[in-house]
């Protein structure tokens, strides 16, 4: 049996065992890993975004430099 396939049977034992919860129980449960994840992806945009927007700023400078009047 593979690495593969043992993650795989790990989730479905974690996936049965959270169906067989009530829903209150369920959503006590999941909710802390959905805001992790969330709070994770807002983390890595941030970073990208930001990267981002600072590699435009010089080439915005040189654009607005060449469309002055002179």
């Amino acid at each position: 049996m593979g690495p593969m396939n043992a993650i795989l049977s790990w989730w479905d034992g974690v996936e049965l065992w959270l169906s067989g919860l009530g829903f209150v129980l369920q959503t006590i449960v999941a909710m802390p890993v959905v805001l992790a994840l969330a709070y994770l992806v807002a983390v890595v945009l941030d970073a990208l975004l930001g990267y981002g927007i600072t590699g435009i700023r010089p080439v915005r400078r040189v654009r607005r430099s060449d469309k002055q009047p002179g």
